[in-house]
Protein backbone atom coordinates (compact mmCIF):
# COMPACT_ATOMS: atom_id res chain seq x y z
CA UNK A 1 0.00 0.00 0.00
CA UNK A 2 2.87 2.32 0.88
CA UNK A 3 4.60 1.49 -2.44
CA UNK A 4 1.47 2.22 -4.37
CA UNK A 5 1.16 5.62 -2.64
CA UNK A 6 4.78 6.43 -3.44
CA UNK A 7 4.19 5.47 -7.08
CA UNK A 8 1.12 7.73 -7.21
CA UNK A 9 3.10 10.56 -5.72
CA UNK A 10 5.84 10.11 -8.34
CA UNK A 11 3.24 10.18 -11.14
CA UNK A 12 1.80 13.42 -9.76
CA UNK A 13 5.25 15.00 -9.46
CA UNK A 14 6.10 14.03 -13.06
CA UNK A 15 2.78 15.37 -14.31
CA UNK A 16 3.32 18.66 -12.50
CA UNK A 17 6.86 18.92 -13.86
CA UNK A 18 5.68 18.21 -17.41
CA UNK A 19 2.91 20.78 -17.04
CA UNK A 20 5.35 23.38 -15.73
CA UNK A 21 7.77 22.58 -18.56
CA UNK A 22 5.05 23.01 -21.18
CA UNK A 23 3.93 26.25 -19.55
CA UNK A 24 7.51 27.57 -19.55
CA UNK A 25 7.94 26.49 -23.17
CA UNK A 26 4.76 28.34 -24.16
CA UNK A 27 6.00 31.44 -22.32
CA UNK A 28 9.38 31.22 -24.06
CA UNK A 29 7.68 30.75 -27.43
CA UNK A 30 5.48 33.74 -26.68
CA UNK A 31 8.49 35.83 -25.66
CA UNK A 32 10.35 34.82 -28.81
CA UNK A 33 7.31 35.72 -30.92
CA UNK A 34 7.15 39.14 -29.26
CA UNK A 35 10.89 39.68 -29.81
CA UNK A 36 10.81 38.55 -33.44
CA UNK A 37 10.54 41.56 -35.70
CA UNK A 38 9.11 41.42 -39.18
CA UNK A 39 11.22 42.80 -42.04
CA UNK A 40 9.61 45.81 -43.69
CA UNK A 41 9.77 47.55 -47.04
CA UNK A 42 11.62 50.86 -47.07
CA UNK A 43 8.40 52.73 -47.90
CA UNK A 44 6.94 51.43 -44.62
CA UNK A 45 10.03 52.39 -42.63
CA UNK A 46 9.93 55.91 -44.04
CA UNK A 47 6.41 56.38 -42.70
CA UNK A 48 7.60 55.86 -39.13
CA UNK A 49 8.85 58.52 -36.75
CA UNK A 50 12.53 59.31 -36.43
CA UNK A 51 15.32 59.19 -38.97
CA UNK A 52 15.72 56.68 -41.81
CA UNK A 53 17.99 56.84 -44.88
CA UNK A 54 16.43 58.77 -47.82
CA UNK A 55 13.88 60.39 -45.50
CA UNK A 56 12.95 63.86 -46.67
CA UNK A 57 11.04 65.39 -43.75
CA UNK A 58 13.84 67.49 -42.23
CA UNK A 59 14.43 71.13 -43.22
CA UNK A 60 17.83 72.06 -44.66
CA UNK A 61 18.67 74.17 -41.60
CA UNK A 62 18.70 70.99 -39.49
CA UNK A 63 21.73 69.66 -41.39
CA UNK A 64 25.08 70.75 -39.97
CA UNK A 65 27.39 69.39 -42.68
CA UNK A 66 30.25 66.91 -42.30
CA UNK A 67 32.66 69.65 -41.21
CA UNK A 68 30.74 69.95 -37.93
CA UNK A 69 31.04 66.22 -37.29
CA UNK A 70 34.82 66.34 -37.83
CA UNK A 71 35.26 68.67 -34.85
CA UNK A 72 34.47 65.86 -32.39
CA UNK A 73 34.72 62.72 -34.51
CA UNK A 74 37.90 63.43 -36.47
CA UNK A 75 39.25 59.87 -36.56
CA UNK A 76 35.99 58.26 -37.67
CA UNK A 77 35.36 61.02 -40.19
CA UNK A 78 38.83 60.57 -41.66
CA UNK A 79 38.43 56.83 -42.26
CA UNK A 80 34.85 57.19 -43.49
CA UNK A 81 35.97 59.73 -46.07
CA UNK A 82 38.18 57.04 -47.64
CA UNK A 83 35.27 54.61 -48.17
CA UNK A 84 33.46 54.10 -51.51
CA UNK A 85 30.22 55.23 -49.83
CA UNK A 86 31.72 58.66 -49.19
CA UNK A 87 32.27 58.91 -52.95
CA UNK A 88 29.02 57.28 -54.07
CA UNK A 89 28.36 60.32 -56.27
CA UNK A 90 30.40 63.29 -57.37
CA UNK A 91 30.27 66.12 -59.87
CA UNK A 92 31.34 64.48 -63.14
CA UNK A 93 34.23 66.89 -63.50
CA UNK A 94 35.69 65.46 -60.25
CA UNK A 95 35.17 61.79 -61.17
CA UNK A 96 38.49 59.90 -61.29
CA UNK A 97 37.10 57.51 -63.93
CA UNK A 98 36.46 60.36 -66.36
CA UNK A 99 39.75 62.04 -65.54
CA UNK A 100 41.59 58.82 -66.35
CA UNK A 101 39.45 58.25 -69.47
CA UNK A 102 38.94 61.70 -71.02
CA UNK A 103 37.69 60.18 -74.26
CA UNK A 104 35.77 56.90 -73.85
CA UNK A 105 33.42 55.39 -76.43
CA UNK A 106 31.02 52.51 -77.07
CA UNK A 107 28.59 51.16 -79.66
CA UNK A 108 25.11 49.67 -79.15
CA UNK A 109 22.06 49.12 -81.39
CA UNK A 110 23.65 51.08 -84.27
CA UNK A 111 24.16 54.09 -81.96
CA UNK A 112 27.62 55.45 -81.21
CA UNK A 113 28.28 56.75 -77.69
CA UNK A 114 31.07 58.91 -76.37
CA UNK A 115 32.02 60.72 -73.17
CA UNK A 116 34.69 63.29 -73.85
CA UNK A 117 36.34 66.17 -72.06
CA UNK A 118 35.52 69.52 -73.68
CA UNK A 119 36.43 72.92 -72.26
CA UNK A 120 36.76 71.56 -68.73
CA UNK A 121 33.49 69.59 -68.76
CA UNK A 122 32.58 65.96 -69.52
CA UNK A 123 30.12 65.78 -72.39
CA UNK A 124 27.94 62.75 -73.11
CA UNK A 125 27.00 62.31 -76.76
CA UNK A 126 25.03 59.86 -78.90
CA UNK A 127 25.05 59.75 -82.68
CA UNK A 128 23.57 57.76 -85.54
CA UNK A 129 24.42 58.49 -89.14
CA UNK A 130 24.48 62.30 -89.40
CA UNK A 131 22.25 62.98 -86.38
CA UNK A 132 23.62 63.54 -82.87
CA UNK A 133 22.55 64.40 -79.32
CA UNK A 134 24.78 65.69 -76.54
CA UNK A 135 24.55 67.10 -73.04
CA UNK A 136 27.17 67.98 -70.41
CA UNK A 137 27.37 65.53 -67.52
CA UNK A 138 26.80 67.15 -64.13
CA UNK A 139 26.84 63.94 -62.04
CA UNK A 140 28.72 60.63 -61.88
CA UNK A 141 27.29 57.85 -59.70
CA UNK A 142 29.52 55.12 -58.28
CA UNK A 143 33.19 55.31 -57.41
CA UNK A 144 34.11 53.00 -60.30
CA UNK A 145 35.21 49.84 -58.46
CA UNK A 146 32.81 47.95 -60.72
CA UNK A 147 31.29 50.69 -62.82
CA UNK A 148 29.99 54.23 -63.01
CA UNK A 149 26.67 55.62 -64.30
CA UNK A 150 25.88 59.19 -65.25
CA UNK A 151 22.98 61.58 -64.77
CA UNK A 152 22.42 64.47 -67.16
CA UNK A 153 19.79 67.13 -67.62
CA UNK A 154 17.80 67.80 -70.77
CA UNK A 155 15.18 70.52 -71.02
CA UNK A 156 15.10 70.83 -67.23
CA UNK A 157 14.58 67.10 -66.56
CA UNK A 158 17.02 64.57 -65.11
CA UNK A 159 17.95 61.46 -67.10
CA UNK A 160 20.00 58.36 -66.34
CA UNK A 161 22.54 57.58 -69.07
CA UNK A 162 21.81 54.50 -71.15
CA UNK A 163 25.50 53.69 -71.19
CA UNK A 164 27.77 53.27 -68.18
CA UNK A 165 31.49 52.84 -67.72
CA UNK A 166 32.58 49.35 -66.60
CA UNK A 167 35.98 48.81 -65.03
CA UNK A 168 36.50 45.32 -66.43
CA UNK A 169 35.76 46.58 -69.95
CA UNK A 170 37.56 49.89 -69.54
CA UNK A 171 34.76 51.19 -71.70
CA UNK A 172 31.03 51.82 -72.08
CA UNK A 173 28.18 49.33 -72.19
CA UNK A 174 24.45 49.21 -71.42
CA UNK A 175 23.53 50.50 -67.96
CA UNK A 176 22.19 47.75 -65.69
CA UNK A 177 18.39 47.80 -65.69
CA UNK A 178 18.04 49.43 -69.10
CA UNK A 179 16.35 47.59 -71.95
CA UNK A 180 18.48 46.28 -74.78
CA UNK A 181 15.61 46.91 -77.18
CA UNK A 182 16.69 49.28 -80.02
CA UNK A 183 15.65 52.87 -79.13
CA UNK A 184 13.30 54.72 -81.46
CA UNK A 185 15.20 58.01 -81.47
CA UNK A 186 18.36 59.72 -80.26
CA UNK A 187 16.83 61.02 -77.05
CA UNK A 188 15.67 57.53 -76.06
CA UNK A 189 19.08 56.19 -77.03
CA UNK A 190 20.76 58.67 -74.68
CA UNK A 191 18.95 57.59 -71.52
CA UNK A 192 15.67 57.39 -69.66
CA UNK A 193 13.80 60.05 -67.74
CA UNK A 194 14.01 59.75 -63.95
CA UNK A 195 10.56 60.17 -62.42
CA UNK A 196 10.39 62.21 -59.17
CA UNK A 197 10.47 59.17 -56.85
CA UNK A 198 13.38 57.53 -58.71
CA UNK A 199 15.24 60.83 -58.76
CA UNK A 200 14.89 61.31 -55.00
CA UNK A 201 15.91 57.72 -54.29
CA UNK A 202 18.84 57.85 -56.69
CA UNK A 203 20.28 61.01 -55.18
CA UNK A 204 19.13 60.07 -51.67
CA UNK A 205 21.27 56.94 -51.71
CA UNK A 206 24.33 58.52 -53.33
CA UNK A 207 24.39 62.00 -51.80
CA UNK A 208 23.44 63.68 -48.52
CA UNK A 209 20.62 66.20 -47.97
CA UNK A 210 19.56 66.29 -51.62
CA UNK A 211 15.89 66.15 -50.59
CA UNK A 212 14.60 68.03 -47.56
CA UNK A 213 11.19 69.20 -46.42
CA UNK A 214 11.45 71.88 -49.13
CA UNK A 215 11.83 69.24 -51.85
CA UNK A 216 14.59 67.98 -54.14
CA UNK A 217 17.42 70.43 -54.85
CA UNK A 218 20.95 69.61 -56.04
CA UNK A 219 22.27 73.07 -55.16
CA UNK A 220 22.61 72.32 -51.43
CA UNK A 221 23.45 68.61 -51.35
CA UNK A 222 26.73 67.06 -50.20
CA UNK A 223 28.19 64.59 -52.73
CA UNK A 224 28.49 61.06 -51.41
CA UNK A 225 27.11 59.37 -48.31
CA UNK A 226 28.43 61.25 -45.30
CA UNK A 227 27.60 61.26 -41.57
CA UNK A 228 24.13 62.80 -41.77
CA UNK A 229 22.95 60.41 -44.47
CA UNK A 230 22.91 57.64 -41.85
CA UNK A 231 22.80 59.51 -38.53
CA UNK A 232 20.27 62.10 -39.62
CA UNK A 233 20.44 65.90 -39.38
CA UNK A 234 23.05 66.90 -36.82
CA UNK A 235 22.74 70.65 -36.23
CA UNK A 236 20.75 70.28 -33.01
CA UNK A 237 23.09 67.53 -31.79
CA UNK A 238 26.15 69.73 -32.36
CA UNK A 239 24.49 72.69 -30.63
CA UNK A 240 23.61 70.68 -27.53
CA UNK A 241 27.02 69.00 -27.29
CA UNK A 242 28.71 72.41 -27.53
CA UNK A 243 26.46 73.56 -24.70
CA UNK A 244 27.66 70.57 -22.61
CA UNK A 245 24.14 69.09 -22.59
CA UNK A 246 25.55 65.64 -23.31
CA UNK A 247 22.59 63.37 -22.63
CA UNK A 248 20.13 65.50 -24.55
CA UNK A 249 22.72 65.91 -27.28
CA UNK A 250 23.10 62.14 -27.69
CA UNK A 251 19.35 61.78 -27.99
CA UNK A 252 19.32 64.43 -30.72
CA UNK A 253 21.25 62.25 -33.17
CA UNK A 254 20.28 58.89 -34.62
CA UNK A 255 22.49 55.92 -33.77
CA UNK A 256 21.79 52.86 -35.98
CA UNK A 257 23.71 50.68 -33.50
CA UNK A 258 20.69 50.79 -31.21
CA UNK A 259 18.45 49.10 -33.78
CA UNK A 260 17.39 45.47 -33.56
CA UNK A 261 19.12 43.08 -36.02
CA UNK A 262 16.11 43.03 -38.38
CA UNK A 263 15.70 46.81 -38.30
CA UNK A 264 19.44 47.32 -38.79
CA UNK A 265 19.47 45.18 -41.93
CA UNK A 266 16.38 47.06 -43.16
CA UNK A 267 18.25 50.29 -42.40
CA UNK A 268 21.12 49.36 -44.72
CA UNK A 269 18.51 47.95 -47.09
CA UNK A 270 17.00 51.41 -47.55
CA UNK A 271 19.62 51.75 -50.27
CA UNK A 272 20.95 48.21 -50.66
CA UNK A 273 17.37 46.79 -50.87
CA UNK A 274 15.52 44.95 -48.12
CA UNK A 275 13.83 41.57 -48.39
CA UNK A 276 10.44 43.20 -48.96
CA UNK A 277 11.86 45.80 -51.35
CA UNK A 278 13.10 43.08 -53.69
CA UNK A 279 9.81 41.18 -53.47
CA UNK A 280 7.96 44.38 -54.41
CA UNK A 281 10.40 45.12 -57.24
CA UNK A 282 9.99 41.60 -58.61
CA UNK A 283 13.72 41.26 -59.32
CA UNK A 284 14.56 37.60 -59.82
CA UNK A 285 17.57 35.61 -60.93
CA UNK A 286 21.17 36.76 -60.87
CA UNK A 287 20.15 40.43 -60.87
CA UNK A 288 19.26 40.29 -57.16
CA UNK A 289 22.75 39.19 -56.06
CA UNK A 290 23.52 42.93 -55.80
CA UNK A 291 20.97 43.31 -53.01
CA UNK A 292 22.90 42.06 -49.99
CA UNK A 293 20.23 42.56 -47.26
CA UNK A 294 17.72 40.57 -49.35
CA UNK A 295 20.21 37.77 -49.90
CA UNK A 296 21.26 37.74 -46.22
CA UNK A 297 17.68 37.53 -44.95
CA UNK A 298 17.10 34.55 -47.22
CA UNK A 299 19.91 32.67 -45.47
CA UNK A 300 18.74 29.75 -43.36
CA UNK A 301 20.89 30.89 -40.43
CA UNK A 302 19.31 34.35 -40.37
CA UNK A 303 16.14 32.97 -38.77
CA UNK A 304 14.24 35.78 -37.05
CA UNK A 305 17.34 37.95 -37.03
CA UNK A 306 20.64 37.67 -35.19
CA UNK A 307 22.98 40.52 -34.24
CA UNK A 308 25.93 38.28 -35.14
CA UNK A 309 24.71 38.29 -38.74
CA UNK A 310 23.60 41.92 -39.13
CA UNK A 311 25.46 44.00 -41.72
CA UNK A 312 27.62 45.87 -39.21
CA UNK A 313 28.77 42.66 -37.54
CA UNK A 314 31.06 42.19 -40.54
CA UNK A 315 31.24 45.63 -42.14
CA UNK A 316 32.20 48.86 -40.40
CA UNK A 317 30.60 51.63 -42.49
CA UNK A 318 33.28 54.04 -41.27
CA UNK A 319 36.12 51.95 -42.73
CA UNK A 320 37.22 50.46 -46.02
CA UNK A 321 35.68 47.14 -46.98
CA UNK A 322 37.86 44.19 -45.93
CA UNK A 323 38.26 41.87 -48.91
CA UNK A 324 40.39 39.03 -47.48
CA UNK A 325 38.19 35.95 -46.79
CA UNK A 326 40.26 34.93 -43.74
CA UNK A 327 39.38 38.20 -42.00
CA UNK A 328 35.76 37.05 -41.67
CA UNK A 329 36.47 33.66 -40.08
CA UNK A 330 36.13 35.00 -36.53
CA UNK A 331 32.73 36.43 -37.48
CA UNK A 332 31.57 32.99 -38.60
CA UNK A 333 32.89 31.46 -35.39
CA UNK A 334 30.66 33.79 -33.37
CA UNK A 335 27.84 31.38 -34.33
CA UNK A 336 29.58 28.20 -35.44
CA UNK A 337 31.67 25.94 -33.25
CA UNK A 338 35.27 25.41 -34.34
CA UNK A 339 35.89 22.41 -36.63
CA UNK A 340 37.56 20.55 -33.74
CA UNK A 341 34.47 20.92 -31.50
CA UNK A 342 31.87 18.21 -32.04
CA UNK A 343 28.96 19.56 -29.99
CA UNK A 344 27.04 22.74 -30.61
CA UNK A 345 25.86 24.93 -27.73
CA UNK A 346 23.18 27.49 -26.98
CA UNK A 347 25.46 30.42 -27.85
CA UNK A 348 27.10 28.58 -30.76
CA UNK A 349 24.24 26.77 -32.52
CA UNK A 350 26.10 26.34 -35.81
CA UNK A 351 27.96 23.13 -36.56
CA UNK A 352 31.66 23.10 -37.31
CA UNK A 353 32.72 22.82 -40.95
CA UNK A 354 33.91 19.28 -41.82
CA UNK A 355 35.75 20.45 -44.92
CA UNK A 356 37.93 23.43 -44.00
CA UNK A 357 39.27 25.34 -41.01
CA UNK A 358 39.52 28.78 -42.59
CA UNK A 359 38.28 30.92 -45.46
CA UNK A 360 34.61 30.25 -44.67
CA UNK A 361 33.20 32.90 -47.00
CA UNK A 362 35.15 31.64 -50.01
CA UNK A 363 32.92 28.53 -50.01
CA UNK A 364 29.72 29.58 -48.26
CA UNK A 365 29.38 33.05 -49.80
CA UNK A 366 30.49 32.46 -53.40
CA UNK A 367 31.31 35.19 -55.87
CA UNK A 368 28.61 35.32 -58.54
CA UNK A 369 29.30 36.86 -61.92
CA UNK A 370 26.61 39.36 -62.91
CA UNK A 371 26.76 39.64 -66.72
CA UNK A 372 25.01 43.02 -66.90
CA UNK A 373 27.61 44.53 -64.55
CA UNK A 374 30.59 42.70 -66.07
CA UNK A 375 31.75 41.96 -62.52
CA UNK A 376 31.37 39.42 -59.70
CA UNK A 377 29.41 40.07 -56.51
CA UNK A 378 29.76 38.22 -53.20
CA UNK A 379 26.50 36.37 -52.62
CA UNK A 380 25.29 37.16 -49.09
CA UNK A 381 22.92 34.19 -49.04
CA UNK A 382 25.00 32.08 -46.65
CA UNK A 383 24.63 28.38 -47.44
CA UNK A 384 26.28 25.08 -48.27
CA UNK A 385 26.90 25.47 -52.00
CA UNK A 386 26.32 22.33 -54.00
CA UNK A 387 28.16 21.55 -57.19
CA UNK A 388 26.26 22.68 -60.29
CA UNK A 389 23.37 23.95 -58.18
CA UNK A 390 20.96 26.44 -59.70
CA UNK A 391 21.24 29.99 -58.39
CA UNK A 392 18.88 30.12 -55.37
CA UNK A 393 16.44 32.96 -55.83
Amino acid sequence: MKGKSLFSILICVCALALSASRSLSRKNDSARAQQAETPMATTERLEGSGWWPTKRSAPLVDFAGASECVRCHAKIAETQLATPMAHAASPAINADVLREHPDVAGQLNSYAYKISLRDGASVYSVSKASASFSEPLPWAFGVGNKGQTYVYQHEGQFYESRMSFYKSLQGLDLTTGHSNRPPENLEDAAGHLLDPDSLRLCFGCHTTASTTSAGFDTSHLSPGVNCEACHGPGARHAELMDAEQKEEGRRAIFNPARLSPVALVDFCGACHRTLNDVYEMGVTGLANVRFQPYRLENSRCWGDGDARLACTACHDPHKQLVREAAAYDEKCLACHVAPTVKKISADHPGKGCPVAKKGCTSCHMPRVELPSMHAPFVDHRIRIVRAKEKYPD
